[in-house]
């Protein structure tokens, strides 16, 4: 695979619909609007780019953030469970997904929260938001809330990355590496496989073809090699936010080390639920439990 790619974001989702395993996928990938997002890059161009957020469902608004080198579609079992309930806003973040990669955009956690800033600010409705984060959405989740007390009413947090730790900026050279790894098929499938609870039963051709659409956007690699110059997410747990929030934990986590996972739980207490039979991906293993979970305590 070439390092980037010729597709725009927007016509590569329109071409890859037809082409999707999972029907689930199809149907939020039919969901995708584009919002001219303005201000996300930092050379002389003031065009807004294009975003792609889908807007799915009725009710009070709830943004879903998806994990690392992921995609809105990491949604696809749980957004039909609270669509009769909310109005659901799931953005792909900045960098990630099925985004646009200026050239002369920044990626890294400020940028994140920029781009997210602007998407409340371009939401439907002025309502309070819940949010759901996967994984480092989880970390970033947080840092939202935080910044936008009155506007984010309640969290939850699904098996959340980057809570802890320091961050650590990968140099130039290492990150063009990583990236070249990341892009290899057969670590693709690896990554996919750790993810779920059971790989046997529950990463087929549908699962793996997801875990990997979003490297053909052009830039995938370079905004990607960005993001590790910045050292990513780390350390956003702290001071937990003032907004009710509750945590579920895969018990079959394979993504994060044990030291990350028990400085996590040390820092969150009494907010962490864990699932059995689960692995990193709750929205995905158990995608009615995380449901039932957000409807019972915010309905």
């Amino acid at each position: 695979m070439k390092s980037e790619e010729i597709d725009s974001a927007e016509t590569l989702i329109h071409r890859l619909i037809p082409e999707l395993l999972d029907p689930l996928a199809r149907e939020l990938a039919k969901q995708v609007q584009w919002w001219p997002l303005s201000g996300l890059n930092t050379g002389s161009t003031t065009k807004p780019f294009p975003y792609p957020v889908v807007l799915t469902g009725k009710g009070s608004p709830l943004l879903l953030l998806h994990g690392f080198d992921s995609s809105f579609l990491e949604f696809r079992r749980l957004a039909p469970l609270l669509s009769a309930h909310h109005q659901l806003v799931i953005p792909d973040l900045h960098g990630f997904g099925f985004s646009p990669r200026p050239p002369d955009a920044e990626y890294g956690p400020e940028s994140l929260i920029r781009h997210l800033d602007k998407v409340l600010a371009n939401m439907p409705c002025s309502s309070p938001v819940g949010v759901i984060g996967a994984s480092m959405g989880g970390a970033i989740a947080m840092k939202l809330a935080r910044l936008h007390p009155k506007r984010i009413n309640r969290l939850l947090l699904l098996s959340p990355a980057g809570l802890t730790g320091r961050p650590k900026p990968i140099p130039r050279g290492l990150d063009r590496l990583g990236v070249w790894i990341l892009s290899r098929p057969e670590v693709r499938r690896r990554i996919c496989q750790q993810a779920f609870a059971d790989p046997n039963t529950c990463v087929g051709d549908a699962e793996e073809q997801i875990a990997s659409l979003h490297l053909q956007v052009s830039g995938w690699g370079r905004s990607l090699a960005a993001f590790a110059r910045s050292g990513g997410m780390a350390n956003c747990g702290a001071p937990l936010p003032k907004q009710p929030f509750h945590v579920i934990w895969g018990a079959n986590d394979r993504i994060l080390s044990r030291s990350q996972r028990q400085e996590a739980l040390s820092l969150l207490g009494k907010h962490v639920e864990e699932l059995d039979d689960c692995g990193h991906l709750p929205h995905l293993d158990h995608p009615k439990v995380v449901a039932q979970r957000w409807l019972k305590a915010f309905p």
